[in-house]
């Protein structure tokens, strides 16, 4: 299969440079082993790789002997070796040592204590449209923090187009192929998940059906601040909600095992007394995953436009997410209690930032530029003063942001 260059693979290298391993992290099936043997000169794999398993218990050393960076796939599988990679860092003393990838977070999560100052996270997600080719790329997200007017010819992705991306996600795998076998693989894909990859990742037993039923609460709730209590009393049954205690723990596995990917609340230091809600706001790492919990299809989306909408933004949220990463930035969401939104702000490591509303439709980018507008002038006289740009980003249409004004982007031009 014919490999598509990623946004990651500069991050990879640059981070290669600057520490003894770095740590790829991401969901099942996102590339990660593709993209980390690129850079690798030599490998060792340990999900089909028996005997390399069996060695790290009797001799590490054979197993991380090799051209430099060496490749450890799947490492999770035997998390002894995280100590020995450690050691073997400290005695080199050289950058780019290794790299490992991993699908899962191990249960106790050691690696935060003993990985200081030599390894690296590097999250990798799902294609953006911009790296499957469906976007041009006319507008620069780095470009839009330096302040730079920019400008896109028109873009047309249809309602109808809308759904089928949303239903195909962004799978490497995926590329070229029918959509209804697409369909098919993402439902699996997520029946792994309530069958198997769950209680993996929990290290206990964990209902099957009860985490069925709570990927189809996140799903219906997706793109919204939905609470532990409201998806308690989905998950539950004859009108008893399960424990709130026990969702944490379901959550946090798929958190664990990268299926879903929180979108946090943004603070900024105000002035003002303004009243922020907290909760964050749930996606799936991609929106097919959604798509795939409630096994819908792209006619079944556009009868419904209120949810097609919902799921666009959790699209254009995972694009948004790729690009904000290689420009060392994060993606966050506003909401005060007095009803002003915002879908999405985007806050660079320096300070700057830069806020946009995700509209399913030109005919409501009036609305969302009005939202933004508020924002603005909420924080003029913050600490975060002004934003490096506002834009209300849309399916479809003509591309131009400008300092000082609301500019509209359609997702066939956004890119890094």
């Amino acid at each position: 299969m014919t490999y598509l260059p990623r946004i990651v693979d500069a991050e990879l290298a640059e981070l290669l440079r600057a520490a003894g391993a770095v740590l790829v992290e991401g969901p099942r099936a996102t590339g990660k082993t593709a993209t980390a043997a690129r850079a690798a000169a030599s490998a060792v794999l340990l999900d089909i790789d028996d005997n390399a398993r069996r060695m790290i218990g009797a001799d590490p050393a054979a197993v991380l002997d090799g051209d430099t960076p060496r490749l450890i796939d799947e490492w999770q599988l035997e998390p002894a070796i995280w100590n020995h990679v450690r050691r073997a860092i400290d005695q080199r003393g050289a950058p780019g040592q290794f790299i490992l990838t991993g699908s899962a977070v191990p249960a106790d999560d050691f690696t935060r204590h003993t990985g200081a100052g030599r390894f690296v996270r590097l999250r990798m997600r799902p294609l953006s449209l911009y790296e499957s080719g469906r976007s041009s790329g006319e507008i620069s997200l780095q470009r839009l923090f330096d302040g730079a007017e920019q400008r896109a010819g028109r873009s047309e992705t249809s309602i109808a187009e809308v759904a089928e991306l949303v239903c195909a996600g962004g799978w490497p795998g995926h590329v070229g192929k029918a959509l209804p076998g697409i369909l098919r693989v993402n439902r699996g894909y997520l029946d792994d998940v309530r069958r198997t990859d769950v209680s993996r990742a929990s290290g206990k037993t964990r209902d099957p059906v009860k985490v069925g039923r709570l990927l189809r609460s996140l799903a219906r709730n997706v793109a919204t601040p939905v609470a532990l209590s409201k998806l308690a009393a989905e998950v539950g049954e004859d009108d008893r909600p399960l424990k709130t205690d026990t969702v944490a723990e379901y959550l946090d596995a798929l958190d664990r095992l990268m299926v879903v990917e929180n979108q946090p609340a943004w603070s900024p230091h105000l002035r003002s007394r303004t009243a922020l809600r907290q909760t964050p706001v749930r996606h799936f790492v991609d929106p097919s995953l959604a798509v795939a919990a409630l096994r819908a299809t792209p006619a079944r989306l556009t009868a419904d436009l209120e949810f097609l909408g919902l799921l666009f933004e959790s699209l254009v949220v995972r694009d948004l997410r790729v690009h904000a990463q290689a420009a060392d930035a994060q993606v966050f969401h506003y909401r005060e209690k007095d009803g002003l939104e915002v879908d999405a702000v985007v806050e660079a490591a320096d300070g700057r930032w830069a806020a946009f509303e995700i509209k399913l439709g030109e005919r409501w980018v009036d609305d969302g530029a009005a939202s933004l507008r508020r924002l603005a002038r909420r924080l003029e006289d913050s600490d975060h003063g002004k934003p490096s740009a506002l834009a209300v980003i849309v399916p479809t249409g003509y591309g131009y942001v400008k300092p000082g004004e609301v500019g509209v982007i359609p997702i066939g031009a956004l890119g890094p």
